[in-house]
């Protein structure tokens, strides 16, 4: 098929909704078992020593470091963006996480802890995590978040409108989403669109989902919400590094990826890393391109942080419990 090689040029793709369904479903069919392969490949490249304590610090600032439970209370949300700032007390030289995630009630709270630090405040948004309200809610969710504060919105598709084919539903609701964005003085916070890829049954709908969410203008694409069975794996987060990759080839446009939810442990960590390098290239081997949505990460990283400084493996309780 051939591609558009400007954004213009995709304008007529969003014209209606059979237009965009010719376009996605023109994309290239995903090779399950070369996707996979590829990926298991990927994970298995090893690096040690100083290679290793450089991927240990850019994957902690990296990190937006995520509270999103019924149970948030000020005190947790102020604890949480504590240990953003200065995630090692004992170790001063330990990077900051790129962001605070919380819910949009507690936006304020986390923006006055965080103090002008240099960490953002992220905001999930749009009925998070279902997605199942009304678009006037969702968009009042989102101006709500913006007001407060947010720097990044992380919004969820509809994906009942998306399974059901209804693409260009799709598109508008993150197009008026990125709209909400906007703040009275014309800056706005940066968009990251969720696709819960557990939901969507099929590589090949993850990347129609990616396409829509990169023609629609998301600064980030993400894989989940961390609510689901099924979050971030090696595969769906290399298909998704794929389609901004040839995204930017053809229209200029850098986008941003992040995997979300099951990503525990440096290991883990290093192999997404590694999928970014050898996939996207090391354009995107930055907080500004690249984002890992954890919680328990971050305290794993700096356990092994520690073993490479000192020679001696802390544990967990060198860490505080999130």
């Amino acid at each position: 098929m051939t591609m558009p090689t400007t954004l213009t040029a995709f304008a007529d793709v969003t014209t209606s909704d059979s237009a965009l369904r010719r376009f996605l479903h023109g994309l290239p069919g995903v090779d399950t078992v070369g996707l996979e392969a590829r990926a298991a490949s990927l994970g298995t490249r090893s690096i040690k020593t100083t290679a290793k304590a450089y991927a240990i610090d850019l994957a902690i600032s990296m990190i937006d470091l995520t509270t999103l439970e019924g149970a948030d209370t000020p005190g947790k949300v102020r604890a949480l963006s504590a240990k953003a700032v200065n995630p090692d007390p004992l170790d001063r030289t330990t990077p900051m996480t790129a962001a605070v995630c919380v819910y949009p009630d507690m936006v304020a709270t986390a923006k006055a802890a965080l103090n002008g630090a240099d960490v953002k405040v992220a905001s999930v948004a749009t009925a998070f995590p279902a997605g199942r309200a009304a678009l006037p809610v969702k968009l009042a969710d989102t101006r709500d978040a913006v007001a407060a504060g947010a720097d990044e919105i992380d919004m969820v598709i509809d994906r009942g409108a998306f399974l059901a084919g209804r693409y260009l539903e799709t598109y508008e609701l993150i197009k008026a989403v990125k709209e909400a964005c906007v703040r009275p003085d014309g800056t706005a916070a940066r968009l990251k669109v969720i696709f819960e890829t557990g939901e969507l049954s099929t590589y090949d709908n993850i990347r129609r989902a990616s396409w829509i969410g990169m023609l629609a203008g998301a600064d980030f694409i993400k894989t989940s919400t961390g609510k689901v069975g099924v979050n971030a794996t090696p595969a769906n987060t290399l298909l998704m590094l794929e389609a901004v990759r040839d995204f930017k080839a053809q229209t200029g446009i850098q986008i941003g990826v992040k995997p979300a939810g099951g990503i525990r442990t440096t290991k883990d960590a290093i192999k997404f890393l590694v999928l970014v390098n050898e996939t996207a290239g090391a354009d995107w081997l930055t907080n500004e391109w690249f984002r890992f949505g954890a919680s328990s990460l971050l305290n794993d990283l700096l356990m092994q942080r520690q073993k490479l400084s000192t020679g001696r493996y802390s544990g967990p309780d060198y860490v505080t419990v999130d």
